[in-house]
């Protein structure tokens, strides 16, 4: 069955970087956009940021964009959150998803379309 599991969450403080990793496994990785999208406590969960299948094409939230990359290795099957300059803001649990072979557009930012979700991974900042 497919499987996708966050790893790389932690406390830090305000201004600290974090790289997070989702490793897809029961799934051909390439033919499916990623997605990274988070939950604050008493919150609805919003995207984050998104990647195209190949890469090339990459979404970002307004409130993050700037400050985090997102990237893929599709010999890994993983991809990547780079959080650079976090804020307390940004603490949440945060979840990567997976959405087969959809072409890259604004529909990309919303939950609905993905098919498959990670557990999640805490990542907490500190002030």
């Amino acid at each position: 069955q497919v499987q996708l599991v966050e790893s790389g969450g932690g406390l830090v403080q305000a201004g600290d970087s974090l790289r997070l990793s989702c490793v897809a496994s029961g799934l051909t990785f390439s033919e499916y956009a990623m997605g990274w999208f988070r939950q604050a406590p008493g919150k609805e969960r919003e995207f984050v940021a998104a990647v195209s299948l190949g890469g090339g094409n990459t979404d970002y939230a307004d409130s993050v964009k700037g400050r985090f990359i997102i990237s893929r290795d599709n010999a890994k099957n993983t991809v990547y959150l780079q959080m650079n300059s976090l804020k307390s803001d940004d603490t949440a649990v945060y979840y990567c998803a997976a959405v087969r072979g959809v072409v890259f557009g604004p529909f990309i930012r919303s939950p609905r379309v993905y098919g498959y979700w990670g557990q999640g991974t805490q990542v907490t900042v500190s002030s």
